[in-house]
């Protein structure tokens, strides 16, 4: 479905750009794309679209977080140490785990 969308604004783009029936003819297209745009029943399908590609992108996004925050140690909670990896302190880092005091 969505590649016969593509496919159909493909080909009206390309007769409007490629059209050599005159300064008319793509006025009229304009006009009836425009009526179609403005269409109630187009304004409800896009805003219905658009709702279900945000649930859909959202749901993505949490999914991909989720398993890149499994995978990777690095983008798990902890302390930066700024090497990049958990559990490479500095020196300073231990000294002030060990005595609690930082120097």
């Amino acid at each position: 479905m969505r590649y016969r969308m593509a496919f159909a604004v493909g080909m009206a783009v390309g007769y409007v750009l490629g059209s050599r029936a005159g300064r008319e003819r793509y006025e009229q297209i304009k006009r009836t794309a425009q009526r179609v745009a403005d269409s109630p029943t187009v304004q409800e399908a896009a805003g219905l679209l658009g709702a279900q590609v945000s649930k859909v992108s959202d749901v993505a996004r949490t999914k991909v977080g989720d398993t890149l925050h499994n995978r990777l140690p690095f983008l798990n909670n902890h302390k930066d140490t700024g090497t990049g990896w958990p559990g490479e302190g500095t020196q300073e880092d231990e000294k002030l785990d060990r005595s609690g005091l930082p120097y």
